[in-house]
């Protein structure tokens, strides 16, 4: 039986028994294999752009399972699957903008399936910023930990009974660093909440202290942004802390 890392563990469990499933840019494989052998997933499809990882796939379904219900398809993104041939399609391990990419390239048809469980590798704020505009919802935020890394499951779907979000709304949230740091990370008080928020005022120490010795101006734009960036990260940490 297929054994799962954490970051894929933790996808399969965002995914419910009956639900079909589509995985973009599947590379081994491993996610759907699981959700077919432990009968969660009646039908699977496995797409990716290149033709190598398919073959990978494909060996690792003649290993670990002898039935054929698996469907191999190359192609980029959504092009080789049809509008709501699934009930959840799975992007986990790309770029951020380069899921955007997939996304806009047909909305009409990105709109057609249920749920999505998305993994950005890079600019999960940005992915979140365009699934609100875009008329999605964020339904659900999972923080899972790979080897040094913290990574943000993100769990979307097509939001019509509430009225539209606004640019002005979405400013606003940017401000509050909330497409960053979900308020839904704080409502379920996820465990790796605080290692999050830490990593992240790490990160604007490091840039704030290249900025002095490099610049030496106290006054530069980045030096302002990045104080009020560990400003909003600290009081974060104090809610953690009155929430515990």
């Amino acid at each position: 039986m297929v054994k799962l890392s954490d970051r894929l563990q933790t996808i399969a469990e965002n995914i419910h028994v009956g639900e079909t499933i589509a995985d973009i840019g599947t590379d081994h494989g491993l996610l759907p294999i699981f959700l077919y052998e432990n009968a969660i997933s009646p039908f699977v499809v496995l797409i990716d752009i290149n033709e190598g990882p398919l073959q990978k796939a494909k060996k690792n379904i003649e290993q670990y399972t002898k039935n054929s219900n698996f469907d191999l398809r190359l192609g980029s993104g959504l092009e080789p699957l049809k509008s709501g041939e699934v009930d959840v399609v799975v992007i986990a391990g790309m770029g951020g903008l380069l899921m955007c990419e997939i996304l806009q390239k047909n909305l009409q048809k990105s709109k057609t399936y249920n749920k999505f469980v998305l993994q950005p590798r890079t600019a999960p704020e940005k992915l979140k910023k365009w699934l609100l505009l875009h008329g999605f919802q964020v339904t659900d935020e999972i923080l899972v930990r790979e080897g040094r890394f913290l990574c943000e499951i993100i769990v979307a779907q097509l939001n019509e009974d509430t009225e539209k979000i606004t640019e002005k709304q979405i400013k606003e949230m940017e401000e509050r660093l909330e497409l960053e740091v979900n308020p839904i990370l704080f409502e379920k008080q996820d465990p790796l909440l605080l290692s999050y928020i830490e990593n992240k005022i790490r990160i604007e120490n490091g840039i704030l202290e290249e900025i002095l010795i490099g610049v030496g101006q106290e006054s530069h734009e980045r030096c302002q942004q990045a104080k009020q960036r560990i400003s909003l990260l600290t009081e974060m940490k104090k809610r953690i802390g009155r929430k515990l």
